[in-house]
């Protein structure tokens, strides 16, 4: 495999030889951590808990939290949790967030170093929270109750994200996720044309642009055209997009997989609290 995400994406450019997609740090996380266990207080200790998960799993996609990168470390630094509040503005909280120097220091090592463990071999993808739910994430750590977002205050995250990623921009990162939360689809319907930073940095560096959408609103945007895939149980993207066929309930449940048609592949979130053996079984299953 490369170094690109789109290089391994079925249909479109890609060569098809990604087949399933993994979002696996919450098991590997209590597995071989514990409960409550921090891989991300320096780079080192990242990348020994990264190549224990990568030996067990062997995913198609090598994976980055970074959304749980910043929740680590803003656990450790209760000082700055507390002021996050301290403007009225709607994207304040996430705004002093990411301009953390010392978390982006610790990303930007965590990535080298996850890239230089790779090889090459397997594409390095940042799975990032949308910005639509990284916006309400952080004004409910600034203790904010009931946010109600706006269109601009949307935009205005997807900009402080995107300079975020301009800060690792010098190494070789194979494709950006974006996640929606499941609860994000009760704040209403987001155009992904908001996400435009986003979308044009991703354009700027090469890098690959996935989302994964929860409910099917969103699917009426025409920036859709502009990531390479889209992860959902229902939707289905138009070629040259490539779908990711979320299979996690029907997986875990030892229900029947769908059949993968042209430019699809599977993607499957493993429980955090499922035995190793059931998940072995299941990816076994799955990879067959």
């Amino acid at each position: 495999m490369s170094q690109s995400l789109a290089d391994d994406l079925p249909g479109g450019t890609g060569n098809g030889r990604l087949r399933v997609w993994l979002k696996s740090s919450a098991y590997t996380r209590r597995l071989l951590l514990g409960a409550g266990g921090d891989p991300w207080a320096s780079a080192p200790q990242y990348l020994a808990y990264f190549s224990q998960a990568q030996g067990l799993l062997r995913p198609d996609v090598a994976v980055v939290e970074v959304g749980e990168l910043f929740d680590a470390w803003l656990a450790r630094h209760p000082a700055v949790a507390a002021e996050l509040g301290a403007k009225r503005r709607l994207s304040y909280p996430l705004r002093k967030l990411l301009e953390q120097e010392a978390p982006r220091q610790i990303l930007a090592e965590v990535v080298e170093a996850v890239i230089a463990n790779l090889r090459g071999q397997t594409p390095l993808v940042l799975a990032m929270p949308s910005p639509k739910h990284w916006l309400h994430h952080a004004n409910a750590l600034a203790g904010r109750v009931g946010v109600e977002l706006d269109p601009d205050g949307v935009e205005d995250a997807a900009m402080y994200m995107a300079d975020l990623l301009r800060s690792v921009s010098a190494y070789a990162v194979g494709g950006v996720l974006l996640e929606e939360h499941p609860a994000d689809s009760d704040m209403g319907v987001t155009d992904v044309e908001r996400y435009r930073p986003l979308i044009n940095v991703a354009k700027h560096y090469r890098w690959s642009l996935a989302l994964r959408p929860r409910g099917a609103a969103e699917w009426v945007s025409p920036s859709l055209a502009e990531f390479d895939a889209v992860i959902s149980p229902t939707i289905r993207a138009a070629a040259p997009t490539s779908s990711g066929v979320d299979v996690s309930a029907a997986l875990w449940s030892g229900g029947a997989l769908p059949a993968l048609g042209q430019g699809q592949f599977y993607f499957a979130e493993i429980p955090a609290d499922h035995e190793p053996e059931h998940v072995l079984e299941s990816l076994t299953r799955l990879r067959a």
